[in-house]
């Protein structure tokens, strides 16, 4: 009698100390490094890339091993950039693939290494972080950019949001935000820390107060003058997402499909001129469009 041929089982997944396999998030990161943030724009552990964001080169269900994750640190501190450069490149899944001194220095690195996420210092001699990081994104295919600073004034978090960037997160958050940030980030979701999202709310409600008086930062969009007006759907779709919801989420909260979901998103960055949902709750606070409790 022949042998039946031995049935292929799947591999056993990697045991934590508890004898049980990790939960596991977008692209096979573990679930406990990515982890919510803060509670505009927290990285969250599941989901797509929010509306009008790809997702991690090499995380689509191809069969694919997810590629390593590409990042440039920027600081003009050298200790303090070794440091940050040690503790990302100690994770299997992120690479650091260069380092800059200053802003100028970070611009032609991000063009000519291709980055998926640059962590960008926010003031540096010359070429400050919120002017590198305008630059960096007006690439083609530009990386996304998280702030890593000690500054959380209302001023420059408004700035960094402005030019563009996805995450702000000061220096001394525990390193695993500063994980999650990076791979939240990669994936299209903004990471703000938690203190910073307290002073992004109260300073976009504050230049909503002064905006008919010209004063105060401005986020890029249609000017303080400027009607917008976003229907009733697209403010609870913001109300939501500023819960840091993956679309799929928001969709089943709402009673929505996932498409349209995106639908209402991109919409409302239209409307308010912004690329981004960090932006577009900001903006749409400041504007009186949108209260959060």
């Amino acid at each position: 009698m022949s042998t039946p041929p031995a049935v292929p089982r799947d591999p056993v997944p990697a045991q934590s100390p508890a004898g049980t396999p990790p939960p596991t998030g977008p692209g096979g990161y573990p679930t406990e490094l990515v982890g919510p943030v803060g509670p505009v724009g927290p990285v969250g552990p599941s989901g797509p890339p929010e509306a009008g964001e790809q997702g991690v080169p090499g995380a689509a269900g191809d069969g694919a091993s997810p590629q390593r994750l590409r990042v440039l640190v920027v600081d003009d501190h050298p200790v303090v950039r070794s440091g940050i450069v040690g503790m990302v490149s100690a994770e299997s899944d992120i690479e650091v693939v260069g380092e800059a001194g200053h802003g100028d220095e970070a611009v032609r690195l991000a063009g000519e290494l291709g980055p998926d996420v640059v962590l960008m210092d926010l003031r540096m001699p010359g070429t400050d972080g919120v002017e590198a990081t305008r630059r960096v994104l007006e690439a083609a295919d530009p990386p996304r950019v998280v702030v890593l600073t000690t500054y959380d004034t209302d001023g420059d978090i408004l700035r960094a949001v402005e030019a563009g960037a996805i995450g702000y997160l000061l220096k001394d958050c525990p390193r695993e935000d500063i994980l999650a940030a990076v791979r939240a980030a990669a994936v299209g979701r903004s990471a703000l820390s938690p203190s910073v999202t307290t002073r992004l709310v109260g300073a976009a409600r504050a230049t909503g107060h002064h905006a008919g008086r010209g004063r105060g930062p401005r986020i890029s969009g249609g000017g303080a003058g400027a009607p917008v007006m976003l229907s009733p759907r697209e403010r609870e779709v913001l109300a939501v997402a500023a819960g840091g919801l993956s679309n799929a989420r928001i969709g089943a909260e709402l009673h929505i499909t996932e498409a349209t979901v995106k639908t209402h998103l991109l919409r409302a960055y239209a409307k308010l001129g912004v690329d981004s949902r960090t932006a577009a709750v900001t903006e749409a606070l400041r504007r009186g469009l949108l209260e959060l409790d």
